[in-house]
């Protein structure tokens, strides 16, 4: 039997496997980058071990570290998670070959799906319906198509050509991000599925002859190709739900399949079913088969690695239970074109949570994270902070529950995909099931910040008086007078602060029993507010942040009066405004000088300015700055150079991803203060293009 378990991976998948492990009596053992070393996940494991480095090259891709550590700590067995060396041949083949069990199938089962081009051919063999497939670009004669890296999933190195055109730069683009994600460039070419849907089917064999289908999930929700949304039972016919089983079935025992994996499939709009990709790991969306099948899956992993055969509960695909929807919540900048997002994660909190890492006994909540209050996201792996799960008897009721849970979270010091989530979960059309891998390209409203633009001004009123409160209650002396009290009690309080895409100016004034007796704010081209009991304000309102799918037409304050706001309770991490007779709580979290307001329609991350600001260098014109850390891997121009609008300056690769650098007009480049390996900070200039 296993007793001590080591898990070669890190952060959420780690905790999760953890969480089990501590259920069956297993002790556990980490391993971890030096970044990691006061991550949660070390925290929790039994022992750990440190490998020496930042980067996955240099710690969590090192076989041998891993397995010198499993030898330090005194490990019997290795779970490799999911990511990094879960699916590589090679390392199972090493932690068997040092007497060690591999938590996982075995090494020809991953060699064998581990190359798309082999596992296609052999699965077709065994009858698993294809779609056509190229491994020669001059070959292709009908568009549009899917670049595909062979050696790797995720998402990375995949790419939608549409036209012949842009077919090369697509296929040298996914060679490049292949062979960084998985150290191998092949790619192969598929024909693209136009409103296909991504479904796959939870496979789990044993050392005694059983593989068996645990349903099917939809995963068809994506940005970038890489699964944000994903829900079990996916809501299909039954007879499509029945051959799905039979092909996932074929393809785990052409390979003598053991331990868990996923046969994922291409559902095209007319039912035909195609094969895409085996996954010979533990998924990342592996917790709504839990809650559907009341199974724990890394239970089930670790009793089949010691040689017992899958209880009965684990071989039929017809006992599920309810639905469970999961979403990937992860650290991207929606006002940096969603590019992923790093920082100190200052709060992080999901309210009803009824269990972390676990199934669920009721409806409720489950929680699998890798982050804390006060993780650092960094740029050496991905933007994933956590997974949250809902289950319900229904798939409405399932949406809803979790839908609200995300709205009301704290998220506090790094930009998240919350809001993207919520609006999905709400939408229309996912609650009619009517998704595909393109729904995002085809409802671009999902988009929106949940917080609308005229309710910034009431969240800044907010933070102004829980900033002002904060002081009054830190002062040394007179700390009982009401906040922002002044012998002169005609005089406003100002305070400005950046928002979300401009600066904001509030300007307030209580009277001599605390009390709001007039507020104003002001942004952009105007203001609005106006005194607490008085006639709107003259001028226009604030224009909103445009929707993706078009500019917001001007608003004047004539569309949209100034509602009339009363002051209830303002303390330092609460205020409490009555809004034309409704009450409305706002929940205050201040780090330094940035202000997180959570309230009823919405959050905002406000930064308060000083009031005496210092000079600062300004950039030259034209500047192009990095939007976050990263390493600059290919320069495309030279200083002298005219360029046109949108060309490809130079690429920027950050937390697993390729960031291309566009001109934003036609002109010369003036300066390009970077080269080809080059580290770069948050703002770095990487190059000035002076426009013609």
């Amino acid at each position: 039997m296993i007793t001590r378990l080591l898990v070669a991976n890190r952060g959420e998948i780690a905790r999760r496997v953890f969480a089990t492990c501590r259920a069956l009596g297993v002790e556990t053992v980490a391993v971890h980058a030096d970044a990691d070393a006061d991550a949660p996940f070390v925290a929790e494991a039994d022992h750990a071990v440190r490998l020496p480095g930042n980067t996955p090259a240099e710690t969590y891709l090192r076989i041998d570290l891993i397995l010198d550590a499993a030898r330090k700590a005194g490990a019997d067995a290795v779970h490799p998670g999911y990511g990094f060396l879960a699916e590589n041949a090679e390392f199972a083949a090493a932690v068997t070959d040092a007497g060690l069990t591999w938590v996982g199938p075995p090494a020809k089962a991953i060699a064998a799906m581990g190359d798309k081009m082999a596992a296609k051919a052999l699965l077709a063999e065994a009858g698993v319906p294809m779609l056509p497939t190229w491994t020669d670009a001059d070959e292709i004669t009908e568009f549009p198509v899917l670049v595909k890296a062979s050696a790797g999933g995720g998402g990375r190195g995949m790419r939608v050509v549409r036209d012949a055109a842009g077919l090369a730069e697509a296929v040298a683009s996914a060679r490049r991000e292949a062979a960084g994600a998985f150290g191998d460039g092949t790619i192969f070419i598929e024909r693209y599925v136009e409103r296909g849907r991504h479904v796959e089917v939870q496979i789990f064999g044993d050392t005694h002859g059983t593989v068996a289908a645990l349903g099917v999930r939809d995963c068809s929700i994506q940005r970038r190709h890489q699964k944000i949304v994903e829900e079990a039972p996916g809501v299909l016919p039954a007879q499509v739900r029945e051959r799905l089983h039979e092909a996932a079935v074929a393809a785990g025992r052409a390979v003598d399949y053991v331990g868990a994996g996923t046969v994922e499939f291409l559902l095209a709009p007319d039912g035909e079913i195609y094969f895409l990709e085996m996954n010979t790991r533990l998924q990342v969306e592996h917790p709504v088969t839990e809650l559907t099948t009341d199974l724990d899956l890394v239970r089930l992993q670790l009793l089949v690695a010691e040689g017992q055969p899958l209880p009965e509960s684990a071989t039929d695909p017809h006992s599920m239970r309810g639905y469970a929807i999961e979403v990937r919540l992860c650290a991207e900048d929606p006002a940096q074109g969603w590019r992923p997002a790093t920082g100190t994660l200052q709060r992080f909190a999901v309210p009803g949570v009824a269990r972390e890492f676990g199934n669920l006994q009721a409806v409720g909540l489950r929680l699998d994270s890798g982050v804390v209050d006060g993780s650092e996201v960094g740029v050496h792996y991905d933007s994933m902070l956590a997974k949250v799960i809902a289950w319900a008897p229904t798939r409405a009721e399932a949406a809803r529950a979790l839908a609200g849970a995300l709205a009301r979270a704290e998220l506090h010091g790094v930009a998240t995909n919350r809001d993207l989530l919520v609006r999905v979960l709400r939408s229309p059309q996912f609650a009619a099931v009517d998704v595909d891998t393109g729904f995002l390209d085809r409802h671009p409203e999902v988009f929106a910040p949940l917080l609308p633009a005229d309710q910034l001004p009431l969240v800044a009123l907010a933070a102004a008086l829980a900033t002002a409160a904060a002081r009054r209650a830190e002062a040394p002396v007179l700390a009982g007078l009401p906040s922002g009290w002044r012998n002169v009690p005609a005089f406003p309080q100002a305070t400005r602060f950046a928002g979300p895409d401009d600066e904001i100016g509030v300007r307030y004034r209580l009277d001599r029993s605390g009390g709001l007796a007039e507020w104003s704010t002001s942004a952009g081209a105007g203001s609005t507010g106006a005194s607490a009991d008085a006639a709107p304000a003259a001028g226009p309102v604030p224009n909103a942040v445009a929707p993706a799918g078009g500019p917001t037409p001007e608003r004047t304050a004539a569309d949209e009066p100034t509602p009339v706001v009363s002051l209830v309770q303002a303390a330092p991490d609460r205020v409490v405004l009555d809004v034309d007779g409704v009450r409305r709580a706002y929940r205050v979290h201040r780090v330094g000088s940035e202000v997180f307001v959570d309230g009823p329609d919405g959050a905002a991350s406000l930064t308060e300015l000083p009031r005496f600001p210092e000079p600062t260098a300004e950039l030259a014109a034209g500047s192009l700055v990095a939007p976050l850390p990263g390493a600059v891997t290919r320069v495309h121009v030279e200083v002298g150079q005219r360029v046109a609008a949108g060309e490809l300056l130079l690429t920027l690769e950050a937390m697993k991803l390729e960031h291309p650098v566009l001109a934003p007009a036609d002109g010369v480049v003036a300066e390009l203060p970077v080269a080809a390996g080059g580290q770069v900070d948050t703002g770095a200039v990487l190059a000035v293009v002076n426009p013609e």
